[in-house]
């Protein structure tokens, strides 16, 4: 009996690929190559089962492609505005993602952001490697006191109650949030949060503002010039979301005039084609996607893809079906 053929858009660990190369008819990419729309739209026409990761731009025009053969598409990534949704629905091909397990790494990096522009880390990191630090002197690189300070989320999913967990019991922050939803009031009496009936209401009264809301066209540009302008001068933005929440623009403009004290940014609008203006700003930090980049984590996340691919060709429901 022929095994199923997957197609796997770019390099996953090793493990992961040899537990799938064991039980199916696997294409790996062993370049790390990004696939283009013409392989993506041949690897839906020639296998039964197309696993991308965030970055795979899988568009209505991929998906609409004719004579498909796959019928289900396995997102290496908790988020999934990668992949046009609606028209996977109208196609009838199932989306799968992975979440639940890369939530304490991505918050870990959030809290990494978080001290790194609060205590200006990255500016005295450059300094030493450039090889400009002159010594030690009470005014040097002074920054602010995260302990006790008010932390902001907008959002309130598993990634920014977890960012809460270390921020409220290891720093003794306060915890506001904004969700456009109830969640589960034990979660807010847990961490002792106080719910905030709008944005603009959380960024006036932050000193950090940590975003963990979805990507896509309802939150592009969520934090605009108008909503910077809201912010505290002394208050930092930090971003391990989606690049395409924040307006890029108005946050180099924020920074450079000084409106907010400094930004943390893992993500961004086209990435990884950064805007260079923040290259010449010393007030940011930027890290290079690594939300979920721990071994433990991107390992579970290749068998959390592996689990749903198991049960939808044993004919079961995936676990993690978005569509």
């Amino acid at each position: 009996m022929n095994k199923p053929k997957l197609v796997i858009t770019r390099k996953w660990p090793k493990s992961v690929e040899d537990q799938l190369s064991a039980l199916y008819d696997v294409q790996l990419n062993a370049t790390d190559i990004p696939m283009m729309d013409a392989e993506l739209k041949h690897a839906l026409q020639t296998a039964d089962a197309l696993l991308p990761t965030v970055t795979d731009k899988i568009t209505a025009d991929i998906i609409n492609v004719p004579n498909k053969r796959a019928k289900i598409i396995g997102n290496f990534g908790v988020g999934y505005n990668n992949i046009d949704v609606a028209a996977a629905k109208e196609q009838g091909l199932i989306v799968t993602n992975t979440p639940h397990v890369l939530t304490d790494c991505t918050a870990d990096i959030a809290m990494l952001l978080l001290l790194m522009s609060a205590r200006r880390a990255a500016e005295g990191s450059r300094m030493i490697q450039n090889q400009q630090w002159p010594g030690w002197c009470p005014t040097q690189l002074v920054g602010q006191k995260v302990t006790g300070k008010t932390l902001g989320l907008i959002g309130f999913g598993r990634i920014a109650q977890a960012m809460a967990k270390k921020a409220h019991f290891g720093f003794d922050m306060t915890i506001l949030f904004y969700a456009p939803s109830a969640p589960a009031q034990d979660s807010i009496d847990n961490l002792q949060a106080t719910r905030c009936n709008t944005i603009e209401e959380l960024l006036a009264i932050s000193d950090f503002v940590s975003l963990h809301c979805p990507g896509g066209v309802t939150t592009q540009h969520l934090i605009n010039e108008q909503r910077l302008k809201l912010m505290r001068p002394t208050a930092h933005l930090i971003n391990t979301a989606r690049g395409d929440v924040v307006d890029s623009k108005a946050l180099i403009k924020a920074l450079k005039h000084h409106w907010i004290a400094g930004a943390g940014l893992d993500v961004f609008e086209n990435e990884p084609h950064i805007d260079p203006a923040f290259l010449n700003l010393d007030n940011v930090t930027l890290l290079p996607h690594l939300g979920s980049a721990t071994e433990e984590t991107r390992v579970a996340m290749g068998e959390r893809v592996l689990q749903n691919i198991n049960a939808f060709f044993t004919n079961k429901e995936p676990g993690d079906r978005v569509v």
